[in-house]
């Protein structure tokens, strides 16, 4: 073939690209192109750190790009009609992409695969964002996993691909329009300055530095968390600045030759990374958990809408220091601690007793790392009404989670800076005075066992 169209999306790299590197294996010449889309700019779950990580990363993939004599174009506007005009202009023969594993990437794709049958082009798909995509891993009896460890057991049995090389060459033809690389503005947003280092480059450095030790002890660090103990991938699985084929073979390659414990940590990393595949495939047979709460029995749940105590929730001044640590440290940062995620969503559900649906969005608006699915089950699990979620009835202790995973305080008194010279026992108990721990820091806003009463009855009603 002459002419190809490579879509990019989540997949803003150029080693182990599946779909791009068919591309440039299949046609003579190849249009990389992204599509900023319109549909973003009011859309709820659009926020200001993902869209300026995911302007880093487009800058930085025009830089690679360029790197092997190619370059990106970029178009704005309607991803199906923006792709439709390219194929005109360029007499392409066939738009390559890889699937995205959301609903807003399948329906996109429907579109553009009509579209293009009409204009007598091709629309080829490929498998890039999954080890196993959504019906690769099935029951004895083909159906659909609804729990996490009898799917994990049934994806680690499957073969794995290998991961490919970085292109060094990509021929482009010139004359091709193109907008300017784009900037948060063109979502209406502002810059958001407190992320991590954008780009294929920047992920492969973090990659590294996690592979040389920390995946070793990550499963006695990963919940601790004044600890820098996770692998901080997930922006750049999120967006595919990493290939998930290559994280999971040289993850289970840092596995050879390590003690026991080693390599007991290496598969409990390599489990949150069967847990994202399982919360895709939960969305892509059941996409009614993003209105609606995937267990059906929970569907009446009495939740609370109160503005208040949302607000104070997620400015991090609810008078809970492990709470406020969490939500502060997303607000500075567009990052939370997987560990703190669990815990300022448990106290939202509840504690405030709040709609799991209001915390979703908060966390898409804010997070770097912004996964549909995996956010979705992560909340549902929390709100204990998601697939193989937490048991209802099993409620944290913001206090006592405190004293499992920041005993002494360190990751409290980072992101809390009115508490820095709190003696850490502080943070174990609410303030048995009555007075707060610290001038101008509030008091507690509820007190956790009358809450947890208080979900146990609203529970057992709709149980």
């Amino acid at each position: 073939m002459k002419t190809a169209i490579h879509w990019f999306r989540r997949d803003l790299r150029i080693t182990d690209n599946t779909a791009l590197a068919a591309a440039a294996k299949e046609a003579e010449q190849v249009v990389p192109v992204y599509v900023a889309s319109d549909w973003k700019k009011k859309h709820r779950w659009t926020g200001a750190p993902r869209q300026t990580f995911l302007c880093g990363s487009l800058a930085a993939l025009d830089g690679n790009l360029r790197a092997i004599g190619s370059r990106l174009v970029i178009r704005e506007g309607d991803a199906v009609a923006q792709l439709a005009d390219l194929v005109r202009e360029t007499k392409a023969d066939a738009v390559f992409a890889n699937r995205d594993p959301d609903p807003f990437g399948r329906a996109q794709e429907e579109k553009l695969s009509a579209a293009l049958a009409a204009a007598g082009c091709e629309l080829r798909m490929f498998k890039d964002a999954a080890v196993h995509e959504r019906d690769e891993v099935k029951t004895g009896e083909g159906g659909n996993f609804r729990v996490f460890t009898p799917y994990s057991k049934a994806w680690a049995k499957l073969a794995k691909a290998a991961a490919g090389p970085a292109l060094k060459k990509l021929n482009t033809p010139g004359g091709i329009r193109s907008a300017a690389l784009p900037t948060p503005a063109h979502w209406g947003l502002a810059e958001f300055t407190g992320g991590v280092e954008a780009g294929e480059k920047a992920a492969r450095a973090r990659l590294k530095k996690f592979l040389s030790g920390p995946i070793h002890c990550y499963g006695a660090t990963r919940d601790l968390m004044g600890e820098d103990g996770t692998s901080r991938l997930s922006q750049d699985l999120r967006h595919g600045l990493l290939s998930i084929r290559e994280v999971y073979h040289r993850a289970k390659e840092a596995a050879e030759g390590a003690d026991a414990n080693g390599r007991n940590s290496v598969w409990k990393y390599i489990a949150e990374l069967i847990w994202r595949e399982f919360y895709f495939q939960i969305l892509w047979h059941y996409p009614e958990v993003l209105e609606h709460e995937f267990n059906p029995k929970y569907r009446g749940m009495e939740w609370d809408h109160d503005g208040v105590k949302y607000r104070a929730w997620c400015e991090g001044l609810t008078g809970f220091p492990i709470v406020d640590a969490a939500m502060r440290q997303l607000n500075e940062t567009g990052y939370m601690h997987n560990r703190s995620r669990m815990i300022a969503a448990m106290f939202l559900t509840k504690d405030l007793h709040l709609d799991w649906r209001m915390g979703e969005q908060y966390f898409m608006q804010r997070l770097i790392d912004g996964e549909i699915a995996s956010n979705n089950g992560g909340w549902q699990w929390s709100a204990g009404t998601g697939a193989d979620a937490a048991p209802y009835f099993r409620i944290q202790n913001p206090w006592s989670q405190t004293a499992r995973y920041d005993a002494e305080g360190k990751y409290i008194k980072q992101w809390v800076p009115e508490l820095r010279d709190v003696p850490a026992k502080a943070f174990l108990e609410p303030p048995a005075d009555g007075k707060a721990l610290a001038k101008g820091y509030p008091l507690p806003m509820v007190d956790h066992a009358t809450e947890r009463d208080e979900t146990l009855r609203r529970f057992k009603v709709v149980a």
